[in-house]
């Protein structure tokens, strides 16, 4: 079953400091190897900070509505996010336990994804 594995944190007012980043960076290599070595990993990446989001919506009448920023305001951004392929939720919140972004404070939401059959 593929599970999305959507990594929350604060993001830093600031670059962050090299000494904290190149550990934190090293986890999430060695995370992403395990993921691999084990043949769950479907896909992952890093986004950009929340300055670079646009947000997009279409009003009634079909005209759209683009803005700065992501859809809300909150203390936590999306920073990322893994997809798995693993047998069942409980191995997807292993894995969810495992990932960096689930310490210091991080979030990982574990949402199942829904798939459609191909008309």
């Amino acid at each position: 079953m593929k599970y999305m594995l959507l990594i929350y944190s604060t993001e830093p007012g600031q670059a962050p400091d090299p000494a904290v980043l190149a550990p934190m960076m090293k986890a999430y290599e060695d995370f992403t190897k395990a993921v691999h070595d084990a043949g769950v990993w479907l896909a992952g990446d890093a986004l950009q900070g929340r300055a670079s989001a646009t947000s997009v919506r279409v009003d009634d009448a079909g005209a759209r509505l683009v803005t700065d920023g992501p859809y809300a305001e909150t203390r936590e951004v999306l920073g990322g996010y893994y997809l798995l392929d693993v047998p069942d939720l409980d191995a997807a919140l292993d894995w969810a336990a495992r990932c960096p972004g689930s310490q210091n404070g991080g979030t990982i939401e574990v949402r199942p994804i829904r798939e459609f059959a191909a008309s």
